[in-house]
């Protein structure tokens, strides 16, 4: 469920609470009040009552003012937040440029955080740097782009004849499956097929009862033609149905065996190889090749692009050691982590300090987009669950000073 969602279910649910809780106030004191000559105990119950329900109608009336107009009176000083809900984010704004994105505040929170010594011990740990290498692939394949494009396509010419063309498919085409077979990945491709066979046979019954009615002979009834279509039909789905839902299902067993003899074949078979190098060779001959290596440039920049990226590459490896390497040093070197977070200090206050004004910006211009009444339920989803036990304490507190003060006036007084 999104989040928006349960908040305004919490919302509804808290506001039914309070709402409740004056309802049952209000009951309360009807009934004190009609019988408090014959129980004059009752006159207690009736000051709760009485105090629980103005301090219900008070707090009410003060949460309501903040998002609305209280039962669509405009009535000064209320529906506060959609009235003045620029001064609100232009506030805002300038409460985080003073105590958040100063410089003083900036580069005191940098000299306490040692952010270098902690960035080098995110960097020497290998999973860190095996992520740094992957995004730093991004510039290799950057760097690319500014290579000659006559001599970028000799190469890819010489690196697919060696790497796609001369080797056999067979075998590795044949281990890879061998593989997906085996983990059963492919099962849920298996279950995709049967789902929408199952689903097209469901929805076609007179299109299969049909394909029977056109194949039987002339002098079949077409009575008889529609009994046995509704049979085949029935059968049909019955098969389908049972293949979807039994994953030990004959079917799928015998296509699993299949697909791992294939796998095999591709392997060892001499005349499935041999299958797979003529698919090959009409696939990838000659001109084929001199066409890739000459006119899709631009895919093959993203093949090699991808090779860069291949985490057991000698480059990934290489790159990702020296960025262990360097987090290592400015966990270990002071004067290195001394300098980096100096650096560090000062680009952060030279950014705070030239484009603060731009950051909170952000907030007020923000703010001013939003719809007046969007902004009210924007706020409202967020904290009227909170606002809500306002009226609840309300309640309740005005029970006790109703209570209170009506005891305390009938000791003086009485």
């Amino acid at each position: 469920m999104h989040p928006d969602v349960e908040k305004a279910a919490a919302l509804r649910r808290m506001k039914n609470i309070a709402l409740a809780l004056l309802i049952a106030m209000a009951v309360i004191f009807c009934f004190a009040f009609a019988f408090q000559q014959q129980y004059p105990w009752l006159q207690y119950v009736r000051a709760a009552a009485e105090g629980g329900m103005v301090g219900a109608l008070a707090d009410w009336f003060a949460v309501t003012a903040l998002f609305k107009y209280p039962m669509g009176l405009k009535i000064p000083h209320t529906a506060i937040i959609p009235n003045r809900k620029d001064e609100i984010g232009a506030s805002l704004g300038e409460f985080v440029e003073t105590n958040f994105l100063s410089e003083e505040v900036v580069s005191e929170k940098l000299a306490n955080t040692a952010i270098a010594q902690k960035a080098g011990a995110w960097l020497a740990k290998p999973e860190s740097a095996q992520r740094v290498a992957t995004e730093g692939a991004a510039v290799v394949r950057g760097a690319m782009a500014v290579l000659n494009d006559d001599d970028v396509q000799d190469v890819i010419e010489s690196l697919v004849r060696k790497h796609v063309v001369d080797p056999p498919w067979g075998p590795p085409i044949g281990k890879l499956a061998e593989r997906i077979f085996r983990d059963g990945h492919h099962h849920a491709l298996v279950d995709l097929l049967v789902d929408r066979s199952t689903t097209w046979i469901r929805d076609n019954h007179s299109t299969i009862s049909g394909l029977v009615a056109q194949r039987s002979p002339t002098w079949v009834p077409q009575f008889v033609d529609g009994l046995v279509g509704d049979k085949i039909y029935t059968e049909f789905y019955k098969f389908a149905r049972a293949v979807q839902n039994d994953p030990n299902h004959e079917v799928r067993l015998k296509l699993d065996a299949y697909l791992k003899d294939l796998a095999q074949e591709l392997q060892h078979d001499p005349a499935m190889i041999a299958k797979a190098e003529s698919i090959k060779a009409q696939v990838l001959g000659d001109p084929e090749v001199r066409e890739l290596a000459g006119n899709a440039w631009t895919a093959i920049k993203s093949a090699l692009s991808e090779a860069v990226e291949d985490p057991d590459s000698e480059l990934r490896r290489k790159f990702a050691s020296a960025v262990q390497d360097f987090g290592a040093r400015l966990v270990e070197d002071p004067e290195l982590a001394a300098k980096a977070n100096k650096w560090i200090a000062d680009a952060a206050g030279y950014l705070v300090g030239t484009y603060k004004h731009e950051i909170t910006s952000l907030i007020t211009d923000t703010v001013e987009r939003w719809d007046a009444a969007e902004t009210s339920q924007k706020i409202e989803l967020q904290v009227g669950k909170d606002l809500q036990f306002i009226r609840i304490n309300g309640t309740v507190v005005g029970s006790l000073a109703g209570l209170a003060i009506f005891t305390v006036a009938t000791l003086v007084f009485h």
